[in-house]
């Protein structure tokens, strides 16, 4: 973050100096006493199980330098802390202290900022974007899914004088949750990937989904470029919302940014020919090198057909930015999946392949996940689907689970593990199907599964483990694939950052 004192921070937020004003933010604003350091800002969140201002002297003994509270807070002898910001809404002042700093950078220095938006897809795009866009520039992105009111404005505030691109990923579990991030980080280029049936239960129905992740666009700059999916008709009817030009991506005829000659490989890479033609009048003004019909090959490194849509919507971005066709396809060619479990694949030294797309579930992302290991198995080898609960489906839980439970027949996949009651229509929906008891498997728990693939697993075989979030599937991923997760140190003041899957962080006020 930018240098400020503990008085600017105060002016800022609108708050008051309860000690030293001089005090100077040089390190990271965190959340985690954990990740304090010297010169660092410690936001001391509220929360339903844990409360930052218990942690506040932790974090200072580890060399914070200023605490934003909502009360004074004490070292554990009762002495005062030596710089502390007292405001009436944490979680607010760090959106307003966030939007403060981006306005100070964007008015002195060259910063674009991109989003993305979607309900599936927005954690890759958001890597492959930062990937493309750090070899043209310095590039700040979110780590893991910091996609909420907490976790952006703790990726804004990572930006500094340097910072040429800063990628956002949005997400909303409910109207009006865009428009408060926008609100922070206004984006110059915002892409919507598509209006799926993630959060159908809070949302209470599609075209509400489709309101919430349109507001992405409604938030741009004036002027900002709109990145939509041309082959999902509620992303592309969002055009006329957009303040100044549209980008339209996808494999029919109508997109600007297409793939053509899509291929996979026996490994589940998808290879396609990128084609672009000249990018509507406006995206030149942000990319003047970026219009022109061009094309050029991309092989992505990524497991998984679906992830062709995504590599679409970063190239789009990215042309919009100035990027040469050239360029974006070499750089998609080379990205990595960056965050965890998600189609992490890992090849086991026992000759077990994983993959791990444990973080998040929906209907679209499941089907996607078992038609990647549908093809990764192709080659002779068996294909083990273990599937958890599927959260925030609504009155579509039990009818969405059992379709996923007969696609895996359908599929062909050779052995179906459920894995907790709340997906046991995925086992009854395949049973129904045409499976029969040794190919799908109810079991109660991970520790339930974990055993089960200890003693039935064998060389060759292809894993996919998928579910929710919530439902903690991701511990079995760990598992499987040797994973080093380091053991919770205790409370520590930290609160869930992701409103990606299972809603917003505990305790934290909009």
């Amino acid at each position: 973050m930018i240098r400020l004192t503990a008085a600017e921070v105060a002016a800022l937020v609108g708050g008051d100096v309860v000690g030293d004003g001089e005090a100077a933010v040089t390190g990271d604003v965190v959340v985690d006493s954990r990740l304090a350091a010297p010169g660092a800002l410690f936001v001391a969140l509220p929360g339903e199980n844990v409360d930052g201002h218990d942690f506040a002297a932790r974090a200072v003994a580890s060399g914070a330098s200023v605490v934003l509270a909502s009360r004074r807070v004490t070292a554990d002898d009762g002495a005062t802390l030596p710089s502390v910001v007292v405001v009436p809404d944490v979680v607010e002042a760090l959106g307003a202290l966030a939007r403060a700093v981006l306005g100070r950078l964007r008015r002195t220095g060259e910063l674009k900022v991109v989003a993305v938006t979607g309900s599936v897809g927005k954690t890759t795009t958001k890597d492959l974007l930062a990937q493309v866009l750090a070899a043209s520039g310095p590039t700040v992105w979110p780590e893991k899914s910091f996609n909420n009111e907490i976790g952006l404005p703790l990726t804004v505030l990572r930006t500094d004088a340097r910072t040429r691109f800063l990628v956002l990923e949005m997400g909303a579990s409910g109207l009006g949750h865009i428009s408060y991030l926008t609100d922070i980080a206004a984006p110059d280029v915002a892409a919507v990937l598509v209006v799926g049936s993630a959060h159908l239960g809070e949302f209470g129905g599609v075209e509400a989904i489709q309101r919430a992740k349109s507001e992405i666009v409604t938030g741009l700059v004036p002027g900002g470029t709109a990145v939509l999916n041309a082959d999902d008709p509620r992303v592309r009817a969002m055009a006329p919302l957009s303040p100044g030009s549209v980008v339209l991506f996808g494999e029919g005829d109508r997109a600007d940014v297409r793939a053509t000659d899509v291929r996979v490989d026996g490994e589940g890479r998808a290879s396609f020919r990128l084609v672009v033609g000249s990018l509507p009048e406006g995206a030149a003004d942000v990319a003047p090198g970026a219009a022109g019909p061009a094309e050029a090959d991309v092989h992505l490194r990524l497991v998984g057909e679906h992830h062709v849509s995504n590599a679409l919507a970063a190239a789009a971005c990215c042309l919009s930015l100035g990027l040469t066709v050239g360029e974006v396809a070499e750089r998609l060619g080379e990205a990595e999946a960056l965050s965890p479990h998600r189609m992490q694949v890992v090849e086991r030294p026992d000759g077990v392949t994983v993959i791990d797309d444990s973080y998040n579930a929906n209907p679209d992302s499941v089907r996607a996940a078992l038609k990647a290991l549908a093809v990764r198995a192709r080659a002779g080898r068996r294909s083990i689907a273990v599937l958890g609960e599927m959260l925030e489906l609504g009155d579509e839980h039990v009818e969405a689970h059992d379709a996923v439970g007969r696609l895996a027949v359908r599929l062909d996949i050779h052995r179906l593990v459920v894995v907790g009651d709340g997906a046991r229509a995925m086992h009854t929906g395949a049973l129904q199907e045409g499976s029969w008891g040794e190919e799908s498997r109810l079991l109660p728990d991970v520790d339930a599964a974990y055993a089960w693939l200890e003693e039935e697993m064998r060389p060759g075989d292809v894993v996919l483990v998928k579910s929710s979030h919530g439902s903690g599937l991701w511990r079995l991923g760990d598992l499987l694939t040797g994973a080093d997760v380091a053991a919770d140190a205790g409370p520590h003041g930290m609160t869930e950052l992701d409103a990606d899957d299972d809603g917003r962080p505990a305790g934290a006020p909009r």
